[in-house]
């Protein structure tokens, strides 16, 4: 039984209007902005009726003093664009502090052997101390990068990711890397990605994609044999092995993946992808830029793509397949009826259990609206969602999955999160680690939308089957019936007279 869009649109503005009451008049202005309700499709629209935008605003400083769940531009070249390409070395560039915290944060799969010639999970820092405070650490990062040489030699290049206090000193490391550049013969890229700039991880991603546009395309004579089908797929970080299970499809219907990056990259398939004849762009916040500067350019187009759950998987292959023309699209349409057994298979299992089960999500990148139909696709529905850093074009593309009536939070605060979530009380959250416990202990159940919870692929047909499996044993764990949530909770006499 689907929900009543409208009732759940009304409630949902009281909700806001609620939340929005605990402020001072100052704060609950300027949230204000962020919270709406969306004006999408409801089960009485057809599918092609256009979709009007959510009306949020985006990508602005967050309030002082309020628990956002943002990261910063550091954290966003670092721990997304570059920390995952596996034969170059990322040095942490300032304090150990950020370098300690994002270190093998993300499940970015990868295959090759680590400390030899693949360095994901390995960290490297500058370790700044007080006198490099001081007198700068440009002399402490040459010596860095000479003993990184020494040490690792099949290491295919260096990126220096800066922290806050190099924007500060004024440290030149784009000096310095043109300087070791030269005298090892290999790509090092300088990226000016101190966390203080911007107002999230985004101008991180920005950041560190026009650090690839203007320190490794067209640095390096590159050979090539190109084919008619050639592909990057870009903004892919491999999670949990999602990279793999988008690789297997794309080869499936006929296509040669030239380029997977960043998640299982290699340095050669950066430098390759101008060569490339189409850019499939998976994550668009944080990669969406270079794909731009690709196509203005060299010419080459760009789209982007859906591989959670089969409706979307399928939609995203066949305008992909339409892309290349008929040979591709008759592989294609093979590759799909492949695979429809195992869909056929999946749903038969797992939507009974989770039919007409509610879900709230909360989370970075392109996850608030690209798995809203694998849930649909289990007979679920989306109630609530939400971005940490979204700009205005990510709510518009929101709008176009999200039904009427879906309550839109942007940049929410802790307590603006754990009211919306008491006062719908869903049957499922989706969002990061920070959220997971406080979320459990209301009773209600969690799974981690940033790094799969430990599970994963969620990508591809294999990957629906996970990603099913996964929401159930969530939801319909047994440990739920073992206590209330708080709001269900009996305070005893005894209590209710110490609360006093």
């Amino acid at each position: 039984m689907s929900l009543d869009y409208e009732k759940n649109g009304a409630l949902h503005e009281k909700l806001i209007a609620d939340v929005l009451s605990q402020y001072p008049d100052k704060a609950a202005k300027r949230r204000n902005k962020h919270l709406g309700v969306a004006t999408g499709k409801d089960a009485t629209d057809k599918e092609d009726d256009v979709l009007s935008e959510c009306s949020v605003k985006s990508n602005i400083k967050s309030i002082p003093g309020v628990m956002t769940i943002r990261g910063c531009a550091y954290a966003g070249s670092k721990g997304v664009v570059w920390g995952p390409i596996k034969d170059m070395v990322h040095i942490s560039h300032g304090p150990v502090g950020c370098g300690q915290y994002s270190w093998s944060q993300r499940r970015n799969y990868y295959v090759g052997t680590t400390g030899i010639d693949t360095f994901v999970t390995m960290q490297f820092t500058s370790d700044f101390q007080e006198r490099d405070i001081v007198f700068g650490g440009d002399k402490r990062l040459d010596k860095i990068i000479d003993e990184i040489e020494e040490l690792f030699p099949l290491n295919k290049g260096v990126s220096i990711q800066s922290e806050c206090p190099i924007g500060l000193i004024g440290d030149d490391i784009e000096a310095v890397s043109r300087k070791k550049a030269k005298e090892h013969d290999k790509t090092i890229v300088p990226v000016r990605c101190e966390g203080f700039r911007g107002v999230s991880q985004s101008l991180g991603h920005h950041i560190a994609n026009d650090s690839i546009r203007d320190w490794v395309f067209e640095k390096t004579d590159v050979e090539f044999e190109a084919s008619p089908y050639d592909i990057n797929v870009v903004g892919d970080y491999n999670i949990g092995g999602d990279a793999w299970a988008t690789r297997i499809l794309l080869e499936e219907m006929g296509l040669r993946v030239v380029g997977n990056w960043s998640g299982d990259a290699t340095l050669a398939e950066v430098e390759r992808a101008p060569k490339a004849k189409l850019n499939l762009i998976h994550c668009y916040r944080s990669m969406n830029y270079i794909c731009r500067h690709m196509e203005e350019k060299y010419g080459i187009p760009w789209m982007e793509y859906n591989f959670f759950g089969p409706s979307q998987i399928e939609a995203s292959l066949r305008k992909l397949a339409k892309h290349f023309g008929p040979e591709i699209e008759e592989k294609t349409e093979k590759v799909i009826a492949k695979y429809r057994p195992l869909v056929d298979a999946i749903i038969a299992k797992y939507r009974p259990r989770l039919q007409s089960k509610t879900v709230m999500l909360y989370v970075g990148g392109l996850r608030p609206r690209h798995v809203v139909t694998a849930y649909e696709d289990l007979g679920m529905e989306i109630v609530g969602t939400g971005y940490e850093f979204a700009h205005n074009d990510d709510y518009q593309r929101t709008g176009h999955y999200v039904k009427k009536g879906t309550l839109i939070y942007d940049d929410a605060t802790g307590y603006e999160l754990e009211k919306f979530i008491e006062g719908i009380r869903p049957d499922l959250v989706g969002s990061g680690i920070k959220e997971k416990y406080p979320v459990q202990k209301m009773g209600i159940p969690f799974r981690q939308m940033h790094s799969w919870d430990y599970s994963g692929p969620y990508h591809g047909y294999d990957g629906f089957a996970i990603f099913a499996k996964d929401m159930d044993l969530a939801i319909n764990n047994p440990v739920w019936d073992l206590y209330d949530a708080p709001w269900k909770r009996k305070v005893a006499p005894a209590e209710a007279v110490a609360a006093e």
